[in-house]
């Protein structure tokens, strides 16, 4: 039986392992299908301490997860196919093989929410991108026009934190009106350096003969014309997905999928916590999931610590 299950190799998931790896737990680390987690999709990263010149994503999992293993964490590399909570040990199938846990830390992150175009797909990370935060800064978005596509909160602070980069940003959005807050709305619109496009979709991305982005074929939903907007970054900001579908029933979630911690890191299941993406629609960020994936930790040591006394 394992003292400690994670599931989920991003920066929640390998910061949780690190911690009960130290605290002499040998945790057993599940990958999911996605080893990583959304980071490695990220070419570099600037904004994790540590890194004055910026960190490889794919690299810096790699740095985390080998970190992990020093101490005795164990990464296996497959997916959970089922997990039953109703009692301790609990009892998890991953990849067809049945797993017993005394305690578990989900750390399965969220996803992007894509446009679901092919052109969108073949350019990612070649000017397609899921993370303003993340990416905007990077040298080939500079002085140059971007593209956001999203009418919501996320999608309002993409483009005005891109003003800092981008020559200009086109905001485009499927309505007429943004979704955002009343406050966000008027300060993006009030900023010259974002022109919206209303009542339009993304119909393709350019240009994957050249392998970068060029701009964007869109298509105005009222009157059905297509005009392309030259552009060196396309920001996708139309919400992520969190990857909890599996706890439906079983763990406390809101309305859109998000885990609920009911103190601290803790589920409403005695001995399952939570940390990163999967439980945090606010900030999305690898240091805010390295920071839950601590306390997930701690809590699950003082846990086990608790049914010895």
């Amino acid at each position: 039986m394992e003292k400690v299950v994670i599931i989920g190799t991003g920066c929640a998931g390998l910061t949780a392992a690190l911690y009960t790896a130290r605290a002499n737990l040998s945790p057993l680390v599940i990958t999911g299908k996605q080893p990583g987690g959304l980071l490695t999709t990220t070419s570099t990263v600037e904004n994790f301490p540590g890194f004055p010149e910026g960190v490889d994503g794919y690299e810096l999992m790699v740095r985390m997860q080998k970190q992990a293993e020093r101490f005795g964490a164990r990464v296996r590399f497959g997916a959970l196919e089922a997990a039953h909570l109703g009692a301790r040990p609990f009892a998890l199938t991953v990849d067809g093989e049945s797993v017993e846990a005394q305690t578990l830390i989900i750390a399965t992150g969220a996803s992007h929410r894509h446009l679901g175009l092919e052109s969108e797909h073949l350019l990612e990370n070649k000017g397609v991108t899921y993370c303003a935060t993340c990416d905007g800064a990077l040298p080939m978005f500079r002085n140059q026009p971007l593209v956001v596509v999203g009418g919501g909160d996320s999608a309002c602070e993409e483009a005005l934190y891109l003003t800092r980069f981008g020559s200009e940003v086109h905001l485009i959005h499927r309505r007429n009106i943004l979704r955002a807050s009343k406050i966000m709305s008027d300060r993006t619109l009030a900023n010259p350096r974002i022109k919206p496009v209303w009542d339009s979709v993304v119909a393709e991305v350019l240009d994957t003969k050249q392998g970068k982005v060029t701009g964007v074929r869109v298509k105005d939903l009222k009157t059905n014309q297509e005009t392309v907007i030259a552009a060196a970054g396309v920001f996708v900001a139309i919400g992520h997905v969190p990857n909890t579908q599996l706890f439906q029933g079983a763990i406390t979630r809101d309305a859109n999928g998000y885990i609920v911690p009911r103190k601290g890191a803790a589920t409403n299941v005695p001995g399952v916590f939570v940390a990163g993406d999967c439980s945090d629609p606010v900030y999305r960020q690898a240091i805010t999931a390295a920071g839950t994936g601590c306390a997930a930790a701690i809590e699950a040591e003082r846990f086990l610590e608790s049914l010895q006394q």
